[in-house]
């Protein structure tokens, strides 16, 4: 439900009774990932969406039914092909979706309400609960996690349960990933769904250039935090760069030593000359970021890679570096550039080749590396049906 925190953190606060579906896990093409999430009211008002379309209809009868009845359930979706009359996706992947009751008068009302405050207003957390089961509370009950790992409310179950969901979602949370953990039978820990609202991953743009400008504006699109840093003070300009959090004058690789970065930070060179490039490409090699990518024509390529095996930098290192920056989409402008910076970047971090869909057999849909798998949420030898056809 953090994936719409804004509008339902409103509904909290009007008092609304209302329940959430969301999708909790994925087996092949969907339309949308985990964390994905509708809504309804009492008043049949819905928010969100949980597949693009395939299946909101029956989703948003099974949240009027949870409204009615308060009984949290798992509904699966799966495909049509069978049925022409049946409700599921028409992709050939399939769903499960987690449906929830929030009512004023739930006792997990007051901890959804701050889950959905601290997300609303940027702050990172993250909300555990209990997938339905045989061993599961009727009314299974949430953790909010904080990202020390710090956790208010309580499974249920002893405090080790709770420990031990609040490690699993600290850690998807540090992720910046929404997604499902495994349960046990023999120590009784139940299988988790866990929703995690992060701050927004960085782009950090070196070189205040054309392409930057284009490039600053799909970053901010694609949901980044984006900065751009060069040392030239008349073009690093705010005005130059108005979809772009922040705007840096410094020397990149200054810069670079004294800023935060993670696993999910995208950095960008644009600079292509090599005293930027060198002493900064010499110190992003070595950060544990999700995507280094340098601007310039392959000559300006073979040039740098040779001043940056002077330096030191390994050759493991180096096969980290995206350069020349980009996917062969034939681009001309600086925004027909940015474009293909900004599909490389997505390829990169979604597992995808970039080729042409058309005629190609590959999965529409990849899984992002140390995406957490579903468990299995039913008995073995259950076939998957949709709620009309089950």
């Amino acid at each position: 439900m953090l994936d719409i925190a804004a509008e339902l953190h409103e509904w909290v606060r009007q008092g609304r009774d209302f329940a959430v579906a969301t999708v909790v896990a994925v087996d092949g093409s969907a339309p949308r990932g985990p964390g994905a999430t509708l809504a309804v009211d009492t008043g049949g008002e819905a928010v969100g969406s949980v597949s693009g379309g395939c299946v909101e209809a029956a989703v948003y009868e099974l949240c009027r039914q949870a409204l009615r009845d308060g009984r949290t359930v798992l509904a699966p979706f799966g495909p049509t092909a069978d049925d022409p009359f049946a409700t599921g996706l028409t992709c050939g992947g399939s769903i499960d979706v987690l449906v929830t009751p929030v009512p004023r008068t739930s006792p997990a009302r007051s901890l959804t309400a701050r889950a959905l405050a601290a997300a609303a207003n940027g702050r990172p957390t993250a909300l555990a609960r209990p997938l339905p089961s045989a061993d599961t509370p009727e009314d299974p009950r949430p953790l909010l996690v904080h990202p020390d790992g710090a956790h208010e409310g309580t499974l249920g179950g002893p405090p080790e349960l709770d420990r031990w969901a609040a490690h699993e979602a600290a850690a998807l949370l540090a992720a910046g990933r929404t997604g499902t953990v495994p349960g046990c039978p023999s120590t009784g820990r139940p299988a988790l769904f866990v929703e995690s609202s992060a701050a927004p991953p960085r782009l950090i743009v070196f070189g205040a250039v054309d392409v930057a400008s284009a490039l600053v504006g799909l970053g901010a699109f694609l949901g980044y935090r984006v900065t751009v840093c060069d040392a030239r003070p008349v073009f690093a300009t705010p005005a130059r760069f108005p979809a772009a959090h922040e705007v840096v004058v410094d020397w990149p690789h200054r810069y670079l030593e004294r800023t935060e970065v993670d696993a999910r930070t995208v950095l960008c060179v644009l600079t292509h000359d090599p005293k930027f490039d060198v002493p900064l490409l010499q110190l992003a090699l070595r950060l544990p970021v999700a995507y280094i990518g340098a601007m310039g024509s392959r000559t300006t390529h073979e040039d740098r890679i040779r001043r940056l095996r002077e330096t030191g930098v390994t050759e493991h290192q180096l096969k980290r570096l995206r350069s020349p920056i980009g996917l062969d989409l034939g681009a001309r402008t600086p925004q027909e550039t940015a474009l293909s910076i900004a599909a490389e970047i997505v390829a990169v971090l979604r597992g995808g080749a970039g080729p042409p869909l058309t005629g190609g057999r590959t999965p529409i849909h990849h899984d992002a590396p140390g995406r957490v798998r579903r468990p299995e949420l039913r008995p073995p030898g259950t076939a998957r049906t949709s709620p009309r056809n089950r």
